[in-house]
């Protein structure tokens, strides 16, 4: 099946399909590939109203008193992500059971992979802003991705360590890790919570282009691969991966990956 989403930064249009990460195949899901060529007609092209009431009617859209938006436990959004985590459960007590020597991590992914950014993207009609992204984060408290919270914090008791690799900048540190805390998720500090410096980059992080203003300019893949490749320079394996994006989960140094269903924004 292939279904259209959008760049959240772009607005590119991408088409979804099975595809690898890395030669081995992902769990959990199709492949985004942009397609650069302009439709010719306009039936080429799906209509916007459709797919969002596509996108409500996956996520089970249920509206509160205040006019939130929350995804249902029983949509087939939820059906989706529990059936990638019973398969990824089931890989770590395996592992687990088999070799408790050394250490073994996980790594999670935060918006829509930890955090559901469902509400947010329905309030601003699935077209991101920077300014708008920012205020909501301090000042909402993002729902936890149906059973990730459950599946980390059932990893750290069987001697996982959980780490966070995020998009979002350091000034958001001190929110984020508070929602992760709100809505159960392991302790998010300065050890295991990867933010991403606008700034600066880690010295562990190399090959980034320089943009306007003497800026590094990283691509996610490369920020992120390049971070696990520093959390495994400190002894850890990183046992799986956990993103809802690809670029969360391309570049090596995790022995498996899991893809988390998000058709509501593409990632580069």
């Amino acid at each position: 099946m292939r279904a259209s989403v959008l760049n959240r930064h772009s607005k590119t249009l991408v088409t979804l399909a099975v595809g690898v990460v890395g030669g081995a195949v992902v769990a959990g899901g199709g492949f985004a590939i942009a397609d650069t060529s302009a439709p010719r007609t306009d039936k080429q092209i799906t209509n916007m109203t459709t797919e969002v009431a596509n996108i409500e009617a996956y996520y089970g859209d249920t509206v509160d008193a205040n006019g939130e938006h929350w995804a249902s436990p029983s949509s087939n959004y939820a059906i989706q992500v529990g059936g990638i985590e019973a398969k990824a459960e089931k890989y770590l007590a395996d592992k687990i059971k088999h070799d408790r020597s050394g250490k073994k991590a996980i790594v999670l992914d935060v918006d829509d992979t930890s955090l559901s950014t469902y509400n947010y993207e329905i309030e601003t009609t699935f077209v991101y802003n920077a300014t708008s992204n920012a205020n909501y984060i301090a000042t909402k408290t993002m729902p936890a991705v149906f059973g990730m919270n459950t599946l980390a914090t059932w990893a750290e008791k069987q001697g996982y360590k959980v780490f966070y690799i995020t998009g979002r900048p350091e000034t958001q540190r001190d929110a984020s890790a508070a929602n992760l805390a709100a809505v159960g998720f392991p302790a998010a500090t300065t050890s295991n919570f990867f933010l991403k410096n606008k700034v600066t980059t880690p010295s562990y992080i190399s090959g980034c282009s320089t943009a306007t203003g003497g800026t590094p300019a990283c691509t996610t893949i490369q920020y992120k691969s390049q971070t696990r490749a520093y959390i495994e320079s400190l002894g850890y394996d990183i046992v799986a991966n956990f993103g809802d994006q690809y670029s969360d989960l391309s570049g090596g140094s995790s022995d498996q990956t899991y893809k988390i269903p998000n058709p509501m924004y593409y990632l580069p």
